[in-house]
């Protein structure tokens, strides 16, 4: 009796463990799902936010894209009338308001449709000369499939804007207008992008969708046409002989004794025989005509716009010259210097000379810079990257005296031969020289041509 009642109680205390630890195991796996439940639910609060925001943010740029100061006004009636007319019972309120959601819902219609349009724009040239215009002409088309209501293009000329207007287009249907730009100034002029507007009659809604077709118009600065003789270029096809003497080149100076280290290949023998001693000939270097064109950028070194204008167009119209007598020209200017490293800092900008096209696109982009070397240090670098220099031009302003400009001259070496151009508008021409130095003053274009003249013929 005794093994039966234990064994009894073995199995009851067996069975009350299993129901123990099945019961922990049930809570355990509700515990955990409620845990994973819970995790989802901040999961998709977490993406449904997320996707609020988005929308809200997108609804405000939209809205602030979209309506216009009047359509904030009437939208804000709108909100007003009808909270204070169903809050009050104003019948006045209600029917405000409810007329401020119709004008709302009418202009809506005026929007669609703007990027069923197809422009091109076309331009005559793209390069023209300071003080003309140019002429293109826009071509719309309807490319939807829906009638395009009315619509205007803005076309951004540099600071400016124009304007059209497009009519009602059926699908497939084209509309070309013609375009005329007016007087530019000096410079590179961005055209584009055009960019279709729509609009409602009223100016409580717009639509703005802008095309990726963007034109550079390069307007060039005023040349005049100088002879090729009155920069001093000497038209030869070998070099220039100097004064400077080397042991091989190809204008022949004399006969000297050898010296050691002269080449061997230079021994004239007949002299060597005749004397009994080794003799050399030797040389005159020949040194290919070569130019540079220097010119000042600071905005101290000039008294306004027009007297900068006036040195860029004399600068151009020496280096046109120079490129179109396929001279080796180098044209230099000023760069911009960021103010934390000024005084530390040296930098020029090379115009580049390939081509008279590429030369009078350098030009259009050339600007007067606050911060920036004066014109002797220009001078120095010009001569640092530019190796034996026949004939150098200093184009200045009528703000720099003349010590400076002799001072500016004094970095060329001393076979440099050192034109200074001053521009003053309020000047009459003259030609001075002072200690070698040739100083142009001109008034006006025109009288770049004939000083080089006059001071060729001296």
């Amino acid at each position: 009796m005794s093994l039966t009642r234990t064994s009894v109680t073995s199995t009851t205390t067996s069975s009350r463990t299993g129901t123990g630890r099945t019961a922990t195991s049930i809570t355990s796996t509700t515990s955990r799902r409620r845990e994973r439940a819970l995790v989802r639910a901040v999961v998709r609060a977490t993406i449904l936010w997320r996707a609020i925001r988005s929308g809200a943010r997108t609804a405000v740029e939209w809205s602030g894209r979209t309506v216009q100061p009047a359509g904030a006004l009437v939208a804000l009636a709108a909100t007003v009338g009808l909270v204070a007319g169903i809050a009050f019972g104003w019948v006045e309120w209600m029917v405000a308001g409810a007329v401020s959601v119709l004008l709302l819902l009418m202009g809506v219609p005026f929007l669609f449709g703007a990027r069923s349009y197809d422009v091109d724009l076309t331009l005559t040239s793209e390069r023209i000369i300071a003080g003309q215009g140019v002429t293109g002409e826009i071509v719309v088309r309807n490319d939807g499939r829906r009638i395009a209501l009315p619509g205007r293009l803005d076309i951004p000329v540099g600071r400016g804007l124009v304007e059209f207007g497009v009519p009602l287009l059926r699908p497939g249907h084209t509309v070309a207008q013609p375009l005329d730009i007016p007087a530019l100034p000096r410079g590179v002029v961005r055209v584009g992008p055009v960019t279709t507007v729509r609009s409602d009659p009223i100016g409580l809604l717009r639509r703005e969708h802008a095309f990726d077709d963007v034109h550079e118009l390069f307007v060039h600065p005023r040349t005049v046409s100088l002879p090729s003789t009155s920069a001093g270029l000497i038209r030869d096809l070998e070099g220039n002989p100097t004064r400077r003497l080397v042991d091989s080149d190809m204008s022949f100076h004399a006969i000297r004794e050898y010296a050691p280290g002269d080449s061997q290949r230079q021994i004239h023998w007949k002299s060597t025989a005749k004397t009994g001693r080794l003799m050399v000939r030797q040389f005159e270097e020949s040194r290919r005509s070569r130019m540079a064109v220097v010119l000042a950028v600071a905005e101290p070194e000039y008294a306004d716009a027009d007297e900068f204008e006036l040195a860029v167009s004399s600068a151009a119209s020496l280096g046109l010259r120079a490129v179109r007598d396929a001279r080796d020209v180098a044209i230099v200017a000023g760069s911009e210097i960021p103010r934390v490293v000024r005084g530390r800092m040296r930098a020029i900008q090379n115009i580049p000379t390939v081509t008279p096209r590429a030369m009078l696109d350098g030009f259009s982009g050339i600007d007067r810079i606050e911060n920036t070397m004066a014109v002797e240090d220009v001078c120095r670098l010009a001569v640092e990257a530019n190796e034996r220099l026949s004939i150098a031009f200093v184009v200045v302003g009528s703000t720099v005296p003349l010590q400076r400009l002799r001072q500016a001259t004094l970095a060329f070496p001393a076979d440099t031969a050192v034109v200074g151009v001053v521009c003053d508008e309020s000047a009459h021409p003259r030609m001075r020289v002072l200690a070698g130095l040739s100083v142009l003053t001109v008034g006006t274009l025109d009288d770049l041509s004939g000083l080089l003249v006059r001071g060729a013929g001296s």
